[in-house]
């Protein structure tokens, strides 16, 4: 173990210099584009982004609903066959944005997943993680990883439970240590998030070459996007998307609404509440706007982010709600007509965006400015007939003792199966992938059975090379994605998910744009993980410097280096 960990220290040194090297051969915002902002908005589908900018029956007398991002389009590049991660989980989906890979380079499954390296940690995570023993140089027993909202020190509250921190200072203070999973070869030292992720990402790059650089997010673990070593991001702000409602005193909404109170008092996490989840993205917004100014996200003197941005929950709560005494979320049907509720936070993003093209313009960067506007994740299903929740006959449940006692539904102080509309299965050593398989395929009608991944066709799209899971050991024995509409949950306030490889889950939204270009629509299927060296590639670094980009030759968007190049 201690020598394949030399070997691995080696490659990375390696690696660092080589990007380095890649970095230095150019210099941050040398040719048109000084600034990239980078905007996700979780959920949004292609579909959803032509039903707003073009008008569909049923919502607003057929008109275009989303004038911003309409307007936006007139000069942008729209990819209406953008694949997000497989898994589509918020976690990967992040990661291949920013780091240009999949999982077979970055390591990243789901925010909840598993290592058989790691160890426990030291506490149990408020999330449900068992905290345990590590042995420090030993041998690693192997832990579920949780890197969502759990390694808060309190979830609860908007900050995280940051000691000393106003109520709204979310970041990588509110990390709580003891809540991380550990690594037995490094003397059972916390793995951070930052150090998790196995790649080096856009906003490290651009750190390294000279760029200030700034992201925004819903939970402290998305830190993660500031690449190993964690001094990727200059300026990162996470206020805690899961914690309970408190009021926002000088913050509205870019449609005039205050948040100076709850909105939704019954609401009670901000990411339950369809009226709530407005304020907490206004929340971000406002940060996002001062950086824009050239000040730091709470105010302070700073100066404009060669690259920074934020995501959006809005449309995600829109979709996949159904909250209790004022509605449901979703669609109407297999068109993509939005529910009231849908409508509502897709017209509320719209105006946040408003507001910050105005903001690009005010600080007069409008012009070198490329905007990405993409999302992590889609959502699934869109046609509202076909969800199906079923917490009881699920892959992991099937299978009982044969995972990990910290991933198995028998476990129920646990945090749970990493299960959503797909299941992402690690088996216990010695356990029978064969057998597992067998058994999930004789019970296919029960667990709504879709198709399954094991052996080679798993290995190789999650293992550079195409090498057996052995010499990976992040990598699943199995992944199961359901019949579209299934969904592994028992949860009666979601009536959709994510996380699957459907259509729906990853077709996301795909629009760059600039004062400068042209409008054309690209139908070619392209990926999330083309985001990551374009933008390096437009603010004039090398994308080689990107880890991934190397190990799993992720190319540029033509369309836009295209573009940029005809000024």
């Amino acid at each position: 173990m201690k020598a394949k960990r030399l070997i691995r220290l080696g490659v990375a040194i390696g690696a660092t210099f080589v990007s380095l090297t890649c970095a230095a051969a150019g210099q941050v915002g040398s040719g048109n584009i000084k600034h990239v902002l980078l905007l996700s908005i979780d959920g949004m589908h292609a579909v959803d982004f032509y039903n707003c900018s073009h008008g569909i029956a049923g919502v607003n007398n057929g008109e275009p609903y989303c004038p911003n991002m309409q307007a936006l389009s007139e000069r942008g590049l729209n990819y209406v066959g953008a694949v997000s991660s497989k898994p589509s989980d918020s976690f990967p989906g992040l990661a291949a944005i920013v780091s240009g890979g999949t999982p077979k380079s970055t390591g990243l499954y789901y925010d909840v997943a598993f290592d058989r390296s790691l160890d426990a940690p030291a506490a149990t995570t408020g999330t449900g993680l068992a905290g345990g023993s590590c042995a420090p140089y030993g041998i690693p027993k192997g832990t579920t990883t949780d890197y969502d909202q759990g390694i808060d020190i309190d979830d609860t509250q908007l900050n995280g439970g940051a000691r000393g921190a106003a109520v709204t200072e979310g970041g990588v203070a509110s990390i709580d240590p003891t809540k991380l999973v550990r690594d037995p070869q490094q003397g059972c030292a916390p793995v951070y998030p930052w150090d998790f992720i196995r790649t080096n990402t856009i906003f490290g790059v651009v750190h390294e070459a000279g760029g200030y650089t700034g992201w925004i997010d819903k939970h402290p673990s998305y830190s993660m996007a500031g690449g190993p070593g964690g001094k990727g991001l200059d300026d990162f702000y996470s206020p805690e998307v899961s914690s309970n409602a408190v009021p926002l005193p000088g913050v509205t909404t870019s449609q005039g609404v205050s948040c100076a109170t709850v909105r939704d008092a019954s609401g009670g996490a901000w990411n339950s509440s369809f009226a709530n989840i407005q304020c907490y993205d206004a929340l971000k917004v406002k940060a996002l706007l001062n950086q824009i100014a050239g000040k730091t996200h709470r105010g302070a003197p700073a100066v404009i982010p060669a690259l920074f941005g934020m995501n959006f929950q809005a449309v995600y709560i829109g979709q996949s709600v159904a909250e209790a005494g004022v509605g449901n979320g979703g669609y109407q049907n297999a068109t993509a007509l939005p529910s009231l509720r849908l409508l509502q936070e897709i017209e509320f993003v719209d105006a946040s965006i408003g507001d910050i093209v105005g903001g690009l313009k005010t600080a007069g960067i409008y012009e070198d400015t490329l905007l990405i506007i993409t999302a992590k994740h889609g959502a699934s299903p869109i046609d509202p007939s076909s969800y199906v929740a079923d917490g009881t006959n699920t892959p992991a449940t099937l299978l009982g003792s044969a995972i990990p006692f910290s991933e198995s539904p028998l476990n129920t102080t646990g945090i749970g199966a990493t299960e959503d509309d797909v299941s992402v299965l690690w088996l216990n050593p010695g356990a029978s992938v064969t057998a597992a398989v067998a058994l999930l395929e004789s019970n296919a009608a029960a667990i709504g059975l879709g198709q399954i991944y094991y052996g080679p066709t798993l290995w190789l799209n999650y293992n550079v090379g195409g090498l057996d899971p052995g010499q990976d050991p992040r990598t699943p024995d199995i992944i199961v994605t359901p019949i579209v509409g299934v969904t592994y949950s028992g949860s009666t306030t979601m009536i959709e998910d994510h996380g699957g490889f459907a259509h729906d889950d990853t077709n996301v939204m795909m629009l760059v744009t600039n004062p400068h270009f042209k409008a054309s629509t690209v139908s070619a299927t392209t990926t999330t993980t083309q985001v990551a060296p374009t933008i390096v590639k437009a603010l004039g670094l090398n994308p080689a410097a990107l880890d991934a980009v190397r190990e799993e030759g992720t190319a540029v968007l033509p369309e836009v280096i295209s573009q940029l190049s005809g000024w």
